[in-house]
């Protein structure tokens, strides 16, 4: 058993390392881009929003009761059209500072996460495949894996959700391959 204390440079580092990469795929790489649509219209339903006093939160439409569903107002409601999921951010420019930090951060946990899993699975002094294939997985497991309920139960576009989990890959590997480097011999 490795502690956690003995692994704090691979946590940071793989952390750090993630958080470049994820910079780079995401603002040089172009495979991303085509991932949001504008909606049509867009400043009628932006003003049709701001009227109705929509607020930070996450919306389902049509809205509606599991004892509803199955309404004939409903069910009509469904079949009109659009339905959607629709999460509405706070007003102002993007946070980019916050959402980077809280980016990092999320790494950092991931890395606190794999090196448990690892440090308790694989010994001190471990070779490097041994340590990869263990913290590999477990990496991949926290950033790749859990993308798939988005289009499973919200409807997100299947190319979106295998580009995240494409990236999850990436970023798991990175993460095994710092902590194989790193691991206390």
């Amino acid at each position: 058993m490795v502690s956690l204390t003995a692994l704090c440079i691979p946590i940071v580092v793989s952390a750090v390392i993630v958080f470049v990469a994820s910079s780079i795929m995401h603002m040089l790489l172009p495979y991303h881009h085509s991932d949001y649509q504008k909606l049509p219209d867009e400043d009628k339903v932006m003003a049709a929003l701001r009227a109705a006093g929509v607020t930070r939160g996450l919306y389902n439409f049509p809205h509606c009761t599991h004892k509803d569903m199955k309404s004939p107002a409903t069910v009509e409601k469904f079949k009109q059209g659009p339905v959607g999921i629709m999460t509405v951010i706070p007003s102002g420019p993007p946070a980019m500072p916050k959402y980077l930090i809280l980016w990092f951060v999320y790494c950092l946990v991931i890395g606190f996460f794999v090196a448990y899993v690892t440090g308790r699975t694989v010994a001190f002094g471990s070779p490097y495949p041994e340590v990869f294939r263990v913290a590999g997985t477990v990496a991949f497991m926290s950033y790749g894996l859990g993308h798939l309920s988005n289009s499973i139960w919200k409807g997100q576009p299947w190319s979106v959700t295998i580009k995240e989990v494409i990236d999850g890959l990436v970023y798991g590997l990175l993460t095994a391959g710092t902590f194989g480097w790193l691991w206390p011999r």
